[in-house]
């Protein structure tokens, strides 16, 4: 840590920091052969038409046909309702129906569920999970993540970073994505688990991890599995086990402001659940299942409209298999 001249700023050293340009697909190719360890990468998706066939198609060209570098390339349909199975399958996708995989555990909703999901139906030693609403997704998604995994045996999960765009009706500024991760996810991080500090996007949705790591771990199954895992990781393992990878930059759709506050809900939720498993603090009532949000109807009268807010886990996968 260090002090810029003139300013109150204190700079903080990234440690475990990596960037994509330091990896070349051919030559992590031939490293994964001599291992004879195999990759899958993970994209879940709901409602991702528009994205999920070039996600898909820029991998399968890029890191399947041309270096061999992916082995299962797998997009988990969160039951979606529009085309986003059909669009997936033709750029070359296997594509899974979330509801299909394990059913016998029952159903559950969230992100966190078709990551879990999507960890049973593969087999890769090496799991990478890509999220489906990349715009300007490149192969050095892939390959920035398997980069340190495969080069370095003490690491066992790699996180993305990246610049984050903001589109507002259409104008894309440079900085101010990743609203929940400035106002919730990093403040939180800071304050209670200050070894991830250094983490520029702690929420980043796309990162990579060995497949013994990913199957001891329980799952959140909503928004805040990110945050979990990397809570988890950091108590069992130490956060000496994470590399950042910067992957240079990262344009997607924005939610609303209403659907953001619900996100950030979520992941508070996530945060108390592990603080209390931790014994840090002790949660006397039960958590609040809904969120009010102002609303106002069509009479211009302000009103509160509750969404539903509850927190659910997956089990580690590895112990919901031995008991089943």
């Amino acid at each position: 840590m260090r002090g810029d001249p003139g300013t109150d700023r204190l700079t903080v050293d990234l440690p475990r920091s990596r960037v994509h340009t330091e990896f070349a697909a051919s030559d992590l190719a031939e490293r994964k052969a001599e291992l004879a360890t195999s990759v899958a990468v993970v994209i879940p998706a709901l409602n991702e038409e528009a994205t999920v066939g070039r996600v898909v198609e820029v991998l399968q060209a890029t890191l399947v046909d041309t270096h061999n570098l992916i082995d299962e390339l797998v997009v988990v349909d969160a039951d979606s309702t529009d085309r986003t199975a059909e669009r997936a399958r033709a750029a070359g996708a296997h594509v899974v129906r979330q509801s299909s995989i394990l059913p016998e555990a029952g159903p559950a909703r969230g992100k966190g569920e078709a990551l879990w999901k999507g960890l049973a139906a593969t087999s890769g030693d090496l799991v990478v999970f890509i999220d489906a609403d990349i715009h300007d997704i490149g192969a050095q998604f892939v390959v920035g993540l398997l980069g340190p995994l495969l080069t370095d045996p003490d690491v066992a999960f790699t996180k993305a970073t990246y610049d984050r765009p903001l589109i507002v009706d259409g104008d894309t500024r440079d900085v101010g994505g990743g609203r929940v991760t400035e106002l919730m996810a990093r403040p939180l991080i800071t304050t209670f688990w200050p070894q991830l500090a250094w983490l520029a996007q702690p929420l980043s949705g796309e990162y990579a991890g060995r497949r013994a790591l990913f199957e001891s771990l329980p799952f959140v199954c909503g928004y805040g599995v990110e945050l979990g895992l990397l809570v988890d990781i950091a108590e069992r393992h130490g956060a000496e086990a994470i590399t950042q990878v910067d992957l240079g930059r990262r344009t997607h759709d924005h939610q609303s402001l209403d659907a953001l506050g619900r996100m950030a809900a979520e992941i508070l939720h996530t945060a108390l659940v592990r603080l209390q498993a931790h014994d840090r603090m002790v949660v006397t009532d039960p958590l609040a299942t809904a969120l009010p949000q102002p609303v106002r109807d069509a009479a211009g009268m302000l009103t509160m409209v509750e969404h539903e807010v509850t927190h659910e886990e997956r089990p580690p996968l590895n112990e919901w298999r031995a008991t089943h």
